[in-house]
């Protein structure tokens, strides 16, 4: 139970973090992913609903770094 709630929120953070730190919301998706690799292939995820958990979170992660890097685009 807490590997899928830290699957359903810690990636979505981790890409809002790493776009908010470089600036790009495709730097930040790829950093996170790496990092979801490297646990997995260290053997952190055992089932297939840990990754389809893990990749719904890095989507909207994707999505809401990408509005929040469109709203501080516009107001600066």
């Amino acid at each position: 139970m807490i590997k899928i709630l830290s699957a359903l929120f810690l990636p979505c953070l981790l890409v809002m973090l790493f776009s908010r730190v470089t600036y790009n919301n495709v730097v930040g998706l790829v950093l996170t992913v790496a990092l979801i690799t490297a646990s997995a292939y260290k053997g952190y995820t055992h089932t297939n609903l840990l990754i389809i958990v893990d990749a719904l979170s890095l989507t909207v992660g994707f999505w809401l770094s990408k509005r929040m890097m469109k709203r501080t685009s516009k107001s600066a």
